[in-house]
């Protein structure tokens, strides 16, 4: 019964590597590139006994020829293979257990991915209430962007210069005469 709930955690941890970075992933199959992060994240990988490039050459191995991924049940011939080699004192068996408690239950982790700046510079430099001149035309007062209105040279036959700000105000000064 505990190997059953096991097993499923380790379909968990397949499926959440599976989709990491891929929006049309649909977690039935890992590509090569989640496969080394798995790998490296659940510390698979130890830099010693099992490098990059063993869990590459696996990879390649358990695959079908023409395939570019992997499914759930190579994934598992895979680890079957890589488990000797990183725990190279214990059984066969006792070798894809422990491969596998390294993977249950684990997440792609984020490390080193680049975080929005929160610095008085940039906001300083993006607070579109202090832009002037003709960078002020392309906002609004909510200081949402106009679009293409904001950027585009925008000819209108009146007469008028562009941008003059009293357009059509000619017409009611000489009425008002």
């Amino acid at each position: 019964m505990a190997e059953s709930t096991d097993m499923d955690e380790l379909l968990q941890s397949f499926k959440k590597f599976a989709i990491h970075g891929d929006t049309k992933a649909t977690g039935k199959e890992m590509n090569g590139k989640n496969w080394a992060k798995l790998c490296k994240d659940c510390k698979v990988i130890d830099g010693k006994s099992i490098t990059g490039t063993d869990v590459d050459i696996v990879f390649t191995k358990v695959k079908a020829k023409t395939s570019r991924v992997i499914t759930y049940e190579e994934f598992q011939k895979a680890l079957e293979q890589l488990a000797p080699k990183r725990f190279k004192g214990q059984s066969k068996e006792e070798a894809l257990q422990s491969i596998y408690k390294l993977i249950e239950g684990k997440e792609p982790t984020n490390v080193g991915v680049t975080k929005v700046a929160k610095t008085a510079a940039v906001d300083r430099l993006t607070d579109t209430s202090k832009y002037t001149g003709s960078h002020k035309e392309r906002f609004d007062e909510s200081g949402k962007g106009k679009g293409k209105d904001g950027r585009e040279e925008v000819v209108e036959h009146t007469g008028y210069v562009a941008a003059y700000k009293n357009a059509g105000s000619y017409e009611e000064k000489t009425k008002a005469k």
